[in-house]
């Protein structure tokens, strides 16, 4: 009998296996078109991340966003203002479709480290359950919801707060004050965690964009690792599975991912984009399934290289059927309906299991 696309999505990352390798695409990267409607007639699913079973409330902090045109760049910015018992933080970014650039940070100086710490241990979270139920019944058997929370401590310093350059002067000159953060955002996650667990969303992420280069196998291990596991654990007691975003070289981390109590990798970009292949993952990780990004790179290929890409992926999950084929970065305006419908019908054609 013929699945719905979320029973696909769903089959997968239950580990029951689907009736063919599903395919997914965000939320934000399907125009709606003729080629679209196509699309989701031929199986695809939508991958959306928008809803969440929790929001986040502060009692003594506030938050002022101002947008305004840069005047020497003409460019659409906006300011950040948030006030703190300590003091205000501010930072600048510029809206750039479904992410945005970062122009300025909201740490400046060792002064901000009380600021930010303060707004951590002020942030509460509130269920929204209703949401779920809500949206599912909107929006249908084509669209799979996931939830997520945010970055885990490390990461947050890191992309979040400080930059990966100011992040590294910090952790040698002033490692204490960045650790008194890293604990102050753990105990504010750990709040989240509960809210999440006990929440009505079956699959759950947590953290992700690791750039082992930064965060090193070490600070993995022992600083974002632990929280990792103890997310898991609470998520799996509640009858959920877990996933994260890793979307860079894995290589590095790859037997600690394999022991993590992760169920699947999200965006997970095979080679030749990154030095994993998805056969090196299945056989790293046997039991997990692979929610994949199609390699952005292969995208300026011809119709007949996205299709034996394709192929290879499945070729490559060797029969385990705990493959899921996605796009969760931004394809050439160009390309995306014909590479879509290309991978579509791999997908359904060469990825069909007996």
């Amino acid at each position: 009998m013929e699945m719905t696309p979320r029973e696909r999505v769903e089959a997968v990352l239950n580990g029951i296996g689907p009736d063919h390798v599903p395919f997914t695409v965000y939320e934000g990267m399907l125009p709606q078109c003729e080629v679209e409607r196509q699309l989701r007639n031929e199986g695809l699913c939508i991958h959306n991340r928008r809803f969440s079973p929790m929001k986040s409330t502060t009692t003594n902090c506030t938050t002022e966003t101002i947008s305004y045109t840069d005047t020497e760049t003409s460019k659409s910015l906006v300011k950040t203002i948030t006030h703190t018992p300590e003091g205000d933080l501010e930072n600048i970014s510029e809206p750039a479709g479904f992410t945005s650039w970062r122009h300025e940070l909201p740490f400046k100086g060792p002064e901000d480290y009380p600021k930010l710490i303060a707004l951590a241990e002020d942030t509460q979270f509130e269920p929204t359950y209703e949401t779920y139920d809500q949206a599912q019944a909107w929006l249908g058997d084509d669209v799979v919801l996931r939830a997520t929370i945010g970055y885990s401590p490390l990461q947050a310093i890191i992309y979040t707060y400080l930059g990966v350059e100011t992040f590294c002067v910090e952790w040698t000159d002033r490692r204490e004050q960045v650790m008194e953060l890293y604990e102050a955002l753990a105990a504010k996650d750990r709040r989240a965690f509960k809210v999440m667990a006990e929440g009505p969303f079956q699959f759950v992420q947590y953290c992700g964009n690791i750039s082992p280069q930064i965060v090193g196998r070490q600070r993995f291990e022992e600083l974002v690792l632990p929280l990792y596991n103890e997310f898991g654990r609470m998520l799996h007691e509640n009858g959920k599975v877990y996933g994260c975003h890793l979307d860079d070289n894995c290589g590095l981390l790859a037997d600690l991912i394999a022991d993590s109590e992760l169920d699947y990798i999200e965006a997970f970009t095979p080679a030749p984009d990154t030095d994993m292949s998805i056969a090196d993952a299945r056989k790293a990780w046997p039991e997990k399934a692979l929610w994949t990004n199609f390699p952005s790179s292969v995208h300026l290929g011809t119709q007949q290289e996205i299709y034996d890409e394709a192929c290879r992926m499945i070729d490559e999950d060797a029969g385990a059927q705990k493959l899921i084929i996605g796009i969760t970065e931004d394809v050439p305006e160009d390309r995306w309906q014909e590479n879509f419908l290309t991978i579509s019908r791999a997908c359904r054609e060469y990825g069909r299991y007996e």
